[in-house]
């Protein structure tokens, strides 16, 4: 196979007209461009450039060789170029993925920050459960996860970013809208809930925390898969919901829906930061987690 250099120059003989002006573009010596060329020949097994003492021109085959020489640069070019922008993209891209809660109120402050110190940064967010959050993040096909498990996920490096709690909340029209006396983890066990899915940090909070007070909860009234859904079937007057206090605040303000207060059980819970175990963070892993962490 010619290799690339003689292949140049061949192509800038046929544009130039003239040995000698292709090798001063090149900056090679005359002599030297001639012997490339006649390896190239020798190789193709074709004669490439008529040699006279008027000087050098190509041959009809030449100039062919010339022509489809012309486009495997091309493409070569083309290649490199690719190369580059992969590298570019890869050296840019940030991959995450985030937990509903999170998603929806604290991770955009972060990202948003973080863009406007590196305005090219490319970056791609998954919004799932926490399970599947954590799931992602183990098999590497996200570079930082954030998740709200009540309690470490397995096989990752964690980091505390921010705190949250669970209220109850019901419509205005449910009776417990007017309870005087808070609720016990008994109550809350014995009836049937608007719940979100298995999986979800919602979910594993509040089951955590009614195992930790001794109870068993009741099967659900509602299983809904993102917290907007049992926000609107509560306030619907489908029943109670025990939900992200950061999911509520604006229906509160509205009175839309009403806390109803609980004794007896910790419905508090750690929002993390997930990734690899043994893999350490570095450039905009690394920043966005500082900066999740410095908001805290």
């Amino acid at each position: 196979m010619p290799d690339l250099d003689s292949l140049r120059l061949l192509v800038l003989v046929d544009e130039l007209g003239s040995i000698g002006q292709a090798a001063a573009a090149l900056g090679i010596a005359q002599p030297s461009a001639s012997k490339r060329l006649s390896t190239v020949e020798r190789r193709l097994g074709l004669v490439l450039v008529d040699r006279t003492r008027r000087g050098s021109a190509l041959t009809p085959d030449g100039r062919a060789v010339a022509g489809w020489a012309h486009r495997v640069l091309d493409e070569v070019d083309a290649l490199l170029t690719g190369a580059e922008a992969l590298r570019t993209q890869h050296r840019a891209e940030l991959r995450i993925a985030a937990s509903m809660t999170l998603a929806e109120h604290l991770v955009p402050g972060w990202v948003g920050e973080l863009k406007r110190g590196r305005p090219d940064l490319y970056l791609g967010l998954q919004v799932r459960n926490s399970d599947e959050v954590g799931e992602l993040t183990r098999e590497g096909k996200v570079d930082l996860g954030f998740v709200e498990y009540p309690y470490p996920p397995t096989g990752l490096s964690t980091r505390k970013v921010a705190t949250d709690h669970l209220v109850v909340v019901v419509s205005a029209s449910h009776r417990w809208a007017r309870r005087r006396r808070p609720l016990t983890a008994t109550d809350l066990a014995s009836t049937p809930l608007v719940v979100r899915e298995r999986g979800s940090g919602t979910r594993e909070t509040l089951d955590a925390a009614l195992r930790a007070a001794g109870v068993t909860a009741v099967s659900p009234l509602l299983e809904l898969g993102s917290a907007s859904a049992v926000r609107n079937a509560v306030a619907a007057g489908a029943g109670p919901a025990a939900i992200s206090a950061l999911d509520v605040a604006r229906n509160l303000t509205d009175h839309r829906l009403v806390t109803v207060p609980v004794e007896g059980i910790d419905l508090r819970r750690t929002l993390r930061a997930v990734w690899p175990a043994g893999r350490k963070l570095v450039g905009a892993p690394a920043a966005l987690l500082a900066l999740a962490i410095g908001r805290h």
